[in-house]
């Protein structure tokens, strides 16, 4: 599924992008020039999107040539070449913005991350993204967090159970969105982990009595009830930490105990890295 997703965002971003034809293009340079590029990093970060810029090349024009110079996941500093582009001139023109916008946003959210992840070193605690993520890039954006060293939460609304605070009110309450969700689970012969929201200490009591869960999310718990209810559970599930946690706050919720932080700040308030990619 990944790869159709991918193969997909591809296909709709050149159709937005180039339309019925690069007519600048088309009109300035002849069919048959060939040419090569450089992708040049032109501030501090983790690069990533990488892979994707080949298959982005590849998809348009399968004899264009690229040599990778500096892999996913690799500090970068301005002046570095991260790769080289060799092919028709008419290709690389109309590729150019489409690479440039995926490495760029994922190479930020992978810097953002990396940085996140360097600030729970010591801890048990693993950096979670969110479904808080631009519609059409979600596959591309959590691959960068991976990238950047973090850990990707559900991928969707297919992946896992959440329980989350509207599906508990809804539904009448803890008990019975678990109950109903082990049942549905059961007619449905699926088996999918199931995380369960809770916003004070009563329902925290309550999500440990009714049981048959596999995580709990803290939503929006300080520190210190975060460390209190790290106490209660006393490592019968695992505990996500979620809700207006910053990186000045980051360090202190994963010393509480918890087993995940996320932070939808990964994905939806990310600065992209600066980079360009110049004719040679």
């Amino acid at each position: 599924m990944k790869q159709e997703l991918i193969d997909e965002l591809i296909r709709l971003a050149f159709k937005e992008d180039i339309g019925d034809g690069d007519h600048t293009t088309l009109a300035t340079i002849p069919a048959t020039a060939q040419g090569k590029v450089q992708l040049l990093v032109k501030e501090e970060g983790i690069l990533a999107g990488v892979a994707v810029a080949g298959q982005i090349f590849h998809a348009f024009d399968a004899g264009l040539r690229m040599n990778v110079l500096i892999p996913d996941g690799t500090e970068v500093k301005p002046g570095d070449i991260a790769f080289t582009v060799e092919g028709k001139v008419q290709s690389l023109l109309q590729t150019e913005r489409l690479v440039l916008n995926v490495m760029q946003r994922m190479s930020g959210i992978a810097t953002t991350t990396r940085k996140y992840v360097k600030l729970l070193e010591g801890t048990r605690a693993k950096v979670l993204d969110t479904r808080k993520t631009t519609p059409g890039l979600r596959i591309l954006e959590k691959e960068a967090v991976a990238v950047g060293g973090g850990t990707n939460h559900r991928i969707g609304l297919f992946d896992m159970i959440l329980l989350k605070d509207n599906h508990i009110d809804f539904a009448g309450g803890i008990e019975n969105a678990i109950v109903r969700t082990r049942e549905y689970l059961r007619e449905k012969g699926k088996q999918l982990p199931v995380e369960v929201e809770v916003r004070n200490f009563e329902e925290l009591e309550e999500a440990l009595r009714v049981g048959g869960i596999d995580r709990i999310m803290l939503d929006n718990f300080s520190v210190a009830d975060t460390r209190e209810a790290v106490s209660r559970v006393g490592g019968r599930y695992e505990l996500e930490s979620s809700g207006g946690i910053t990186g000045d706050t980051l360090r202190a919720y994963a010393e509480t105990g918890v087993d995940y932080i996320s932070a939808g700040a990964l994905t939806h308030s990310i600065k992209s890295l600066d980079m360009s990619l110049k004719a040679v």
